[in-house]
């Protein structure tokens, strides 16, 4: 019979709180640096400062336990400030997603219950849109990087003016670590956006796993107290994957770039030193073609991709430049890292070619975490590296539910592991690899087609810049593949999508795909639609070529 720990009357009943991860690096290094653009170098020690100063201002407007903050901003100093004053303060941090429609972003402030709105002078018109159909929020607070700016006046706060008068030591309390700390919204194919929510024990643990598995893999070490760290992935998308709260764990050199524009990202990087980011593959794929990118020296660069697949060609672009580039996984629901792609010891020695083979995959299982194959009846799959079927996962860190949406909480919790909507494998070195998602996949004459694989082969042309693959109605085969590309500028006008089309042969010829598999026209266009965050939106592609 198992036995509880009985403690003393007198102990501290220690609760895993972010605040605990905000202290870590006053200890450390309090004079380390936080950038934001070419316009603000703070030390930990100033930034430490001014979370207690706007914890007071947020106290002074009425917010406190239970209640929410929504925020509209690009990547800054004082959105890293608000992932901790707020949540720390008991209260629930909304990171607003700020391309979305007007409309949905109505809807998300509105179901969330924001009490506050943060809003970045940029997204004005998008406040404007919606301000008159708002239904809980009471006050609403200008950011701009002019303290001087004569439109604070028309607002209940400016950032820079309530830390200003604001004290600077602020008691935040204990409370029980299950606590809600944060709030945000994913869009799905149909209906409303979902609001997923985590605790403060589930965003400290995701923290602390994360860092001990970045700084245990000695093939890609990617955490220690030597980086230096900028995000690349929005701040109010799945908390910029977690980053900034075990950056600040970690204690070191942070830079925020606010609004992404690739020239001054590679002026940050160049002139900052950074070392280590992530995004999703369209942001790195405008990076490396950029310009700018020839004369900045990327080689020191540690980098992360997801939110899409790691394409070969994407991967073999980035390691020709001395970027050292792996896969991560994971999605809204999940905090986001549930899996990551390293080399294995010996595949240290492996050439390029053969490395990039793993590196594409979706990655392995992060601690504390548990990932299996379901097939169509909930049957586990064996790990076989050929057996696929729906990916699901458990692990301490993945939102209990959908805000106030119980039937489809339940649905994603079907049988007591969360289903990703992924297809794929597990390969016996414990590899997971997402060849579809559930509803992208391609069914032709009773055979499924992944989009994924048509489009990492096609990507690998040299004169494809990306490329979305849809499954099209046909009255014989139910669906048939259809691919859409973009070229390089230096091959603009002078490829076909017919000779684009027979470079999918090569790849039967190999035994890669079968004849059946290859795309019945490839289609080039000017420009592939994106979501809000950055990937390819099939469901905009798939509205074009519908008839």
């Amino acid at each position: 019979m198992s036995k509880e720990i009985k403690k003393t009357p007198s102990a501290y009943d220690y609760q895993l709180l972010i605040k605990h991860i905000f202290n870590a690096p006053i200890y450390y290094d309090p004079d380390q640096e936080i950038v934001y653009r070419n316009l603000k170098r703070l030390t930990y020690r100033e930034f430490k400062e001014r979370v207690h100063r706007i914890a007071h201002g947020l106290k002074s407007m009425g917010i406190g336990p239970g209640k929410t903050v929504g925020v509209m901003d690009w990547d800054t100093h004082r959105y890293l400030e608000l992932y901790f004053a707020v949540p720390m303060m008991g209260a629930i941090l909304h990171t607003i997603n700020v391309r979305l429609s007007a409309e949905q972003i109505l809807y998300t402030i509105n179901h969330a219950e924001d009490d506050i709105l943060f809003v970045n002078k940029d997204f004005l018109p998008l406040y404007e849109a919606v301000k008159d159909n708002l239904g809980t929020v009471k006050k609403v607070v200008l950011l701009t990087d002019d303290e001087n700016d004569k439109l604070a006046s028309k607002f209940d706060g400016e950032y820079e003016s309530l830390v200003k008068g604001s004290n600077n030591s602020y008691n935040f309390p204990d409370f029980d670590e299950n606590t809600r700390a944060t709030t945000f919204y994913t869009t799905g194919t149909t209906g409303s956006p979902k609001g997923v929510y985590f605790s403060h024990r589930q965003l400290v643990l995701h923290s602390i796993v994360i860092l001990a598995g970045g700084a245990a893999i000695a093939t890609h070490r990617r955490m220690g107290t030597d980086i230096v760290y900028m995000p690349l992935t929005p701040m109010f998308h799945v908390h910029a994957w977690g980053y900034p709260y075990f950056m600040t764990m970690l204690g070191v050199k942070q830079v925020y770039p606010g609004r992404y524009e690739v020239p001054l990202i590679l002026e940050l990087i160049k002139k900052e030193g950074v070392t280590l980011t992530h995004t999703v593959p369209t942001i790195a794929q405008m990076i490396l073609t950029a310009k700018e990118a020839e004369t900045v020296d990327l080689s020191k660069l540690r980098l992360t991709i997801g939110g899409a697949a790691l394409t070969e060609s994407l991967c073999k672009m980035s390691l020709d430049r001395g970027i050292d580039v792996t896969n991560g996984d994971g999605m809204s629901e999940t905090c986001p890292v549930i899996d990551a792609t390293y080399l294995k010891s010996y595949m240290s020695n492996w050439s390029k070619e053969k490395q990039i083979k793993i590196r594409c995959k979706t990655g392995q299982p992060m601690g504390l975490t548990y990932i299996e194959i379901i097939d169509l009846n909930g049957k586990f799959l064996p790990h076989d590296g050929v057996s696929e079927g729906e990916i699901v996962v458990r692990s301490p860190w993945l939102t209990q539910g959908y805000f106030k949406d119980p039937a489809r909480s339940e649905e994603l919790w079907k049988d007591g592991w969360l289903h990703t909507g992924d297809i794929g494998y597990i390969d016996p070195e414990g590899y997971v690899k997402i060849t579809e998602r559930l509803k992208d996949v391609i069914k032709t004459g009773g055979e499924w087609i992944s989009s994924l694989q048509l489009e990492d082969i096609i990507t690998q042309h040299e004169a494809v810049n990306e490329a979305a693959v849809i499954g099209i109605p046909d009255e014989k085969w139910d669906e048939r593949p259809l691919a859409v590309v973009t070229v390089k500028d230096n091959y603009k006008g002078k490829i076909s999508g017919k000779e684009l089309k027979e470079f999918f042969i090569r790849f039967v010829d190999q035994n890669v795909i079968p004849k059946w598999a290859v795309p019945d026209r490839v289609e080039i266009v000017d420009a592939i639609p994106k979501t809000s965050v950055g990937k390819i939106d099939k469901k905009v592609v798939r509205q074009w070529y519908k008839q």
